[in-house]
């Protein structure tokens, strides 16, 4: 099924095609006037060196007319293998289509509401065949049954002719469209970004990317930027300062001679409180006991530091290199970049 953008938005029109594997574009002389366009046969030069494929309107009250506007088009320096005509679907309509399907020209039948008006300019040898599906069901109509129908009947009397869905409210139609077996379908950039979007794939690719994070990412390269380290001689209320400046719930607390002493957390600061009220605030952390810290080494992999936050159930651990204290590693770094 090919895949069109229905678009005269030259931004929407740029990030679509970057994507690189888009059959076409479709635009009306309505998209044009919305978005501004006073320079229509500029924009079709502009469009056409962009695009693969551009189909584009030729009107006329006639035949005759609708032929030379065609022509006219093509003068502009179009490439005829390139360019689809759209042609409003009428008794004059179609007999430009035959005129220039005769001429070796891509017409596109469009504004079709009707099985008939369908069959007519598949007869007339029309490249694409365009029914309005939108359109047609904000009125009421049945238009799948009406593009099922279209597609029938391509197959089954062999027309040389593309059934096109357009009119394309959601990415509901898109499904609609491939469950039918239509031939073409032209969609508005804000469906065409949808179609990839599922709750479920994002879910299970954010894991991928998380568990590869995991088997790739050494400790050292995802502690957060500063060495949150303070003297022995520093107090407790400084020591919350400075937890609140590096952003932890903890500081690693050394002796003068540079070797870690032990990890004062935010429960330490709870525990003691309790236990001795306020005084505690302006006693130094050398005053205070430890326990041997927990830490890791900086340069293994982030899965170890997860087994050993499992296995000493704590929020941090300290991350060393070569016995050196570096930094803390929390629990949250390994989720986050």
């Amino acid at each position: 099924m090919e895949l069109y953008l229905d678009s005269a938005n030259m931004k929407e029109i740029e990030e679509g095609f970057k994507l690189g594997f888009l059959d076409g574009l479709t635009t009306t002389p309505t998209f044009m006037q919305k978005e501004g366009i006073t320079d229509i046969d500029g924009t079709i030069v502009k469009l056409s060196k962009i695009v693969p494929v551009l189909q584009i309107e030729a009107l006329g009250s006639n035949a005759d007319e609708i032929k030379r506007e065609a022509y006219r088009q093509l003068e502009l320096g179009l490439d005829p293998k390139k360019t689809v005509f759209k042609i409003p679907v009428s008794l004059e309509g179609v007999r430009a289509c035959k005129i220039l399907r005769n001429d070796g020209l891509l017409v596109n039948v469009h504004l079709v509401y009707t099985l008939q008006q369908a069959y007519m300019a598949m007869h007339a040898g029309a490249t694409y065949v365009c029914p309005l599906v939108g359109r047609l069901q904000d009125q009421g109509h049945d238009a799948l049954t009406l593009i099922e129908q279209c597609v029938d009947a391509v197959n089954y009397y062999n027309y040389d002719t593309k059934i096109m869905f357009s009119s394309v409210r959601h990415n509901e139609h898109v499904r609609n469209a491939i469950n039918i077996g239509v031939h073409t379908i032209t969609v508005p950039l804000k469906v065409l970004k949808s179609l990839t979007e599922n709750n479920f794939t994002q879910v299970g690719t954010e894991q991928f990317f998380r568990d590869t994070r995991m088997m790739m990412v050494k400790v050292k390269e995802a502690i957060r930027p500063g060495n949150p380290i303070v003297s022995s001689e520093t107090t407790v209320k400084d020591a919350i300062v400075k937890m609140t400046e590096y952003g932890f719930g903890t500081v690693i607390v050394t002796k003068g001679d540079g070797s870690v002493m032990g990890v004062f957390t935010d429960g330490d600061l709870r525990r003691h409180l309790q236990k001795d009220g306020e005084s505690i605030l302006n006693k130094k952390l050398k005053e205070l006991e430890y326990k041997a810290p927990i830490s890791i080494d900086a340069n293994v992999i982030l899965n170890e530091a997860a087994a050993l936050f499992k296995k000493s159930n704590v929020d941090t651990i300290m991350v060393t290199d070569g016995g050196k204290p570096i930094g803390m590693l929390d629990i949250q770094d390994l989720k986050n970049d």
